[in-house]
């Protein structure tokens, strides 16, 4: 089963994790590599890794003893799918498409 747009969304939300997927677009790189250059605990990189691998975006496998992240990103393409029904609002018009999003909500709360 595919995961939810909410769930690619809510992964997207955080910048360590974009941070990480920009990364993972040169090579797969071992879970080491991707944790050096955060100043953070390898257990909070391995945290925001399994949420990008519980959106899809990621792929996990251990190759030997070393774990190893792959970029999926056929995970974007229902995201980029649902974005592009938007291409109607100016890239710069983000007011706009806030303005849009909360009559959305207001009409899907009713």
């Amino acid at each position: 089963m595919a995961p939810s747009l909410d769930t690619v969304f809510a992964a997207l939300a955080d910048p360590t994790r974009r941070q990480i997927l920009t990364m993972l677009l040169e090579d797969d790189m071992a879970v080491t590599d991707v944790a050096e250059p955060f100043e953070m605990s390898l257990a909070a990189i391995s945290k925001h890794l399994m949420i990008l691998a519980n959106a899809g975006l990621i792929s996990q496998e251990k190759r030997g003893r070393v774990k190893w992240c792959k970029l999926e990103p056929d995970a974007l393409k229902d995201a980029s799918v649902w974005m592009q029904a938007f291409g109607q609002f100016e890239a710069i018009n983000l007011d706009a498409f806030e303005r849009f999003l909360q009559t959305e909500n207001l009409t899907s709360d009713s």
